[in-house]
């Protein structure tokens, strides 16, 4: 877990580092100190970095707002609770460890200096272990700012009072109270679970053999508030410049008691981390799900497929027009969907034995579903209490036209990078992930590091025009091997990544065609294969040419290829005569038509051949 950053410089910040790295090991956890050196942020500094960073001249306070610049630059720092809290969350920490945390200064409701810390406490999930809030700040104000956010606040042990650092009473109560490390486990766990996105604040009191010098430390920090005002001294400069002077005053006791302070929290917190990991490594043994796992074979599964599952009700009516307003004549069926459920169903029924990640709630829908999908592998499906089963009800004409959509499906948000993590073996070891469009980006953009690092095979179905935007919102995108969206979702994900889209989709089948070739292209540089749909038009494949057809194998490596254009009526012999159309390499506009049925096309760039097929019916 990491600790914070240090207002102190040189053998004290280096030996309080090292000292509470040893009581982290001691209590059976894994220390993690996080600071930035030479513009990268290190999650686990070795002692030769702690070195480093402890001598480092001008030293920058890390928040935030001031990652992006300290990278830019190449500088060194360390990180401030927020910035550390941004780090950890991004190496998947849960717990972390700080003397205290900034908050509301005095005077904030007209100066506006409130701390970074509080609004990524909001945004970040991560439990923080401190001592409360710095004693210099308006604590009052500070967890009114905490409440806002939605942050859980607890006071660690037998009391409710909130400490103020150096005193274990600051004159204000916490909304909760954990006793050990044991509740404090559960309360980060079941904020985990909720996917709320926001962090635990838990306040440890400084212990009571240090609280007597509290008074005395108090007094000095008036009189420091009052200096650092009257110098006109603000923002960023304020905390190291009280914390020096009250070193000062109370003749390095405020030292003393800050570094005892940080030790304690140090120690608490990593039983907290003990008992969290234990807990989580309990509910991976122990099944959430509706099925007993009754294969061994089951977590060993090569397809993993990762999305949302529903319970469908169509309504359809017997009239050509429905009319608004009033009851119309019709039949109303339910049936069982989700695009993620209706792929592990697909390849259930193919033979294959995918493991299925989902959400559902503990309600009657969930019952029929699950019990419904028998034949399929559901033991990554979480049954959550408190939630409901996603239901989508259609309205739709006797034609088959949809009137009217509604749709609950918010928990398809409870498919957190968290949870899914559970099941990081076997992402690892897939031969293909299945992801679509339903589950928060979050959790797309961490399946995509998996397969980025152990090279993983990652399908992604965009589900609308709305979630296709997902993966390409970042760099995540170049992770995928395939995807199968329609035009417009096709559009979607090019008018993301900043390109240019038509403003009105074409209707003839060739100009929906080389509109198609021309949004692909781009997205073939990184994906191995897409798989257009077009409607009544057909679906359109897109890969890169191998013996006559597409190769849905990823491509080793970039390679020039010739040209390759064919139709049905071609024969196999014509395959040698590649050459024949060299002169046409340059012209990625150029497309030959062949039978209504099937017709092959073909473009070159990027130093790679590519053949592209349409199917003008439905397979």
């Amino acid at each position: 877990m990491p600790e914070e950053e240090k207002y102190w410089k040189g053998d004290h910040s280096l030996c309080t580092a090292k000292e509470v790295e040893a009581i982290v090991r001691a209590e059976g956890a894994t220390p993690a100190t996080v600071g930035v050196i030479q513009g990268n942020i290190h999650v686990g500094l070795s002692s030769e970095e702690l070195e480093y960073l402890s001598c480092s001249k001008n030293p920058l306070k890390v928040s935030r707002r001031d990652l992006p610049y300290a990278i830019s630059k190449g500088l060194c720092g360390g990180t401030t609770v927020s910035g550390t809290m941004i780090a950890a969350h991004r190496a998947g920490i849960p717990v972390f460890v700080t003397g205290g945390i900034g908050g509301v200064h005095r005077d904030g409701e007209n100066s506006l200096d409130i701390s970074a810390d509080l609004t990524e406490l909001g945004r970040t999930p991560i439990a923080v272990v401190s001592a409360g809030v710095k004693s210099i700040l308006d604590i009052g104000r500070t967890l009114e700012f905490l409440e806002t956010q939605g942050v859980c606040v607890a006071t660690y042990g037998t009391s409710k009072h909130f400490p103020a650092f150096f005193s274990t009473k600051s004159g204000f109560t916490s909304p909760y109270q954990v006793c050990n490390p044991q509740e404090a486990a559960k309360l980060i766990a079941s904020t985990l679970s909720l996917g709320l996105q926001s962090g635990v604040l838990l306040a440890v009191p400084i212990l009571e053999e240090l609280a007597g010098a509290g008074q005395q430390i108090e007094k000095a920090i008036q009189t420091a508030v009052a200096e650092a005002s009257a110098k006109g001294i603000t923002g960023r400069d304020v905390t190291p410049f009280i914390l020096q002077k009250v070193n000062k005053l109370t003749e390095g006791k405020s030292l003393q008691a800050n570094i005892a302070l940080i030790h304690n929290n140090a120690k608490v917190g990593s039983q907290i981390a003990c008992a969290l990991s234990k807990q989580v490594n309990k509910r991976k043994l122990r099944s959430t799900t509706y099925h007993d796992r009754k294969q061994a074979s089951d977590s060993d599964s090569n397809i993993v497929v990762i999305g949302g599952i529903n319970v469908d009700f169509i309504a359809k009516g017997k009239s050509k027009k429905l009319l608004f307003g009033q009851t119309n004549p019709g039949n109303v069926c339910q049936s069982f969907g989700g695009v993620g459920r209706n792929i592990a169903d697909s390849l259930s029924r193919l033979g294959h034995r995918p493991l299925f990640i989902s959400a559902t709630g503990t309600d009657s829908h969930s019952d029929a579903v699950l019990n419904y999908c028998k034949h399929m592998n559901t033991s990554g499906v979480a049954r959550l209490e408190k939630q409901t089963t996603a239901t989508y009800c259609a309205v739709i004409t006797e034609s088959g036209e949809l009137s009217l959509g509604l749709g609950d499906m918010d928990i398809h948000q409870q498919i957190t990078e968290q949870y899914v993590s559970q099941f990081e073996k076997q992402l690892s070891s897939a031969a293909l992930v299945c992801l679509d469009g339903n589950i928060p980006v979050s959790t797309i953009d961490y399946v995509c590091s998996i397969a980025k690092k152990h090279s993983i095979n990652v399908w992604y179905e965009p589900t609308d025009s709305d979630k296709a935007s997902k993966p390409f919102l970042s760099e995540s995108w170049k992770s995928l091997s395939y995807s199968s969206p329609n035009l417009a979702e096709l559009c979607t994900m090019n008018k993301t990544l900043g390109l240019q889209t038509p403003e009105v989709l074409p209707c003839s089948f060739d100009e929906v065609l080389n509109v198609a070739l021309a949004l692909s292209r781009p997205l073939l540089e990184h994906l191995h294969c897409l798989v257009v749909t077009l409607g009544s038009k057909g679906v359109l494949v897109c890969g890169e040419h191998d013996a006559g057809s597409v190769n849905l194998l990823p491509r080793q490596q970039k390679r020039v290829r010739s040209v390759f254009s064919r139709t049905d009526d071609d024969d196999d012999d014509d395959d040698d005569d590649d050459d024949d159309d060299d002169d046409d390499d340059d012209d990625d506009d150029d497309v030959n038509y062949g039978s209504e049925d099937k017709v092959y096309c073909s473009c070159v760039f990027r130093g790679v051949g590519y053949v592209l097929s349409t199917t003008r019916h439905w397979l």
